[in-house]
Parts: structure tokens; sequence; C-alpha cells
């Protein structure tokens, strides 16, 4: 993580922090959720920026906000900046699909993503950001 990106934190925590801490403070299926897919953003981008925007969400991006990552009582909610723009072969997105710009994953207790998908999903829509900011 770049020092830059502490500008986003709160009370002179990082970002990455920040999540570390919502996660510990969920402490059941929904932190261990969002720990996991922050785990597979990762894995898929060594690169990804954590940031925390709108008072504790957390956000990853590269070239642009990838998805964001929220936490309700009963889902974890991925909500891709770009997705109706991102190809979904697997069909992840389950969410927010009526809209032209965003779509989302929501994901319940008990339930497991495909990994492979979700990376895929995600180094796409890293190359719609990237494609994105060439035009700029």
């Amino acid at each position: 993580m770049k020092k830059s990106d502490l500008k986003d934190g709160e009370g002179g925590h990082s970002p990455s922090q920040l999540i570390d801490a919502r996660i510990k403070e969920l402490s059941d299926w929904r932190g261990n959720t969002l720990s996991h897919v922050r785990a597979l953003i990762k894995q898929a981008d060594p690169d990804v920026v954590e940031e925390w925007k709108w008072r504790g969400v957390p956000v990853w991006s590269h070239d642009g906000i990838i998805c964001t990552g929220e936490t309700y009582k009963s889902v974890v909610k991925l909500t891709f900046a770009k997705g109706a723009s991102v190809e979904d072969p697997s069909g992840l997105f389950n969410s927010s699909l009526e809209g032209n710009t965003r779509r989302a994953i929501d994901l319940h207790e008990a339930e497991e993503i495909d990994e492979d998908a979700f990376k895929a999903l995600i180094r796409a829509a890293i190359a719609l950001n990237k494609s994105k900011t060439r035009k700029a």
C-alpha cells in the first residue's frame, strides 16, 4: 500500500487497519466472508489499493474502484463500480442487476464463492479500469 492511501483512513489508522478492525468487529460469518473475499482480491491483484470510504466501507481499487465490501445483517455485498460493463461468464453477479453501471454479488451465510471465477471477475474489472484510464 502507498503512503498516500493513508489519507482515507480514520483516526490515524490506515485503510487496511480499518478493514482489519471491521473484520474483527463483525466476529461472525460476515467477518469470515469479508476476510475471504479480501484475500481473493489480493491474490487476483497483488497491487490492489485498499481504501476506506463513505465512513466505513472497505473499497478495493486499481486505476479506479474495483469493488466495495459492504456488510449487512444477512449479506455481504460486493458491489462492482462498473460491473454492468464487466463480462461475467460464470454468472456471479446476483444483485443490482437492473442498473446501467453497477453490479453486485450478495453472499449469504454458508454460501461459497467460485474462487477462480471471482478472481477472473476482479481481473476483468481492473482491465476495464485500465482501458478507461488509457482513453482519458
